[in-house]
């Protein structure tokens, strides 16, 4: 099976390969150049990005190199806190499109839900009414923040990205997304590579059982859940090894087993930490223009 094959289709319709490649945290230009290009040639065509990476120009130009059609990638991105409102987040967002050197986004996505993230909403609900942007989103919103933007919004947000993996399964806000036809897409798919879930035994033991890495059990437990997700690695051997994923099922039993390793432990900070502090918000916003 090719990566980009397996699909989630938005609540619109719109195709989502649901195995996606994260570029956050991946700055140095001889590294980003080596992880993409690797993830463009395994079959990676789903990258997600975001003006607060400092990676978006990056990015778009590695897709030129590739010299496969834009339409055969699904290309997201984020705008900031420091972004929000009506017409801060319409410059955002063209910012974001030049940088990338594309005329259109396939998902763009609020990021935190900071203050004025409803006037946001309406700046990217009408771009995607004209078309340059196919599917819109937010990121890291609980279920009080998805209430609030369903009383004020057009049209629904269609995925949420929320922190996900077998430690922090996201129930709770999973369950409330399926009612409303909201996609669940995980980042840190992988605890961030936290060793304590890396080396658990009982994943260990279902990884030995299929002659897979600890890290592809997780990745596949989130395939079956239905979850679109995007783990990242600037390692090649990695970026290979976490494609390799669509040649093994998980039985009933253990995906059993898994769903009792949650523990409610978040790998990061609750998602409140990045929106109520100024500092950090006023520093990023210099770090980014």
């Amino acid at each position: 099976m090719n990566l980009h094959t397996k699909v989630i289709e938005a609540s619109n319709g719109v195709p989502i390969p649901q195995l996606g490649f994260g570029v956050y945290k991946i700055t140095k230009e001889a590294e980003f150049t080596t992880a993409t290009r690797e993830a463009i040639q395994v079959g990676y065509r789903h990258f997600d990005t975001a003006r607060i990476y400092g990676n978006e120009k990056a990015l778009g130009a590695e897709i030129r190199h590739s010299q496969i059609p834009r339409e055969q990638f699904f290309i997201t991105s984020k705008v900031w806190n420091t972004d929000h409102g009506y017409e801060a987040t319409k410059k955002a967002f063209q910012k974001t499109i030049n940088k990338l050197g594309v005329d259109y986004l396939d998902m763009y996505l609020i990021h935190f839900a900071s203050p004025k993230y409803i006037e946001s909403w309406k700046a990217m609900e009408e771009l995607y009414e004209e078309g340059r942007i196919k599917v819109i989103g937010v990121a890291n919103f609980e279920i009080q923040h998805l209430e609030e933007l369903r009383k004020h919004a057009k049209i629904l947000p269609m995925i949420n990205q929320i922190e996900t993996h077998p430690e922090f399964p996201q129930n709770e806000l999973r369950a409330y997304m399926n009612k409303h036809q909201i996609l669940h897409e995980a980042w840190g798919p992988l605890g961030q590579g936290n060793k304590v879930l890396l080396q658990h035994p009982i994943l260990k033991e279902i990884a030995d059982h299929h002659h897979k890495t600890v890290a592809q059990v997780i990745l596949r437990w989130h395939l079956e859940r239905g979850v679109i997700l995007i783990p990242k690695s600037s390692n090649p051997k990695r970026i290979r090894e976490n494609s390799e994923i669509f040649d093994f099922e998980l039985s009933a039993e253990e995906m059993e087993k898994i769903s009792r390793l949650n523990s409610g432990k978040r790998y990061s900070i609750h998602p409140t930490g990045y929106i109520v502090n100024p500092i950090f918000n006023t520093l990023m916003k210099l770090f980014i223009r």
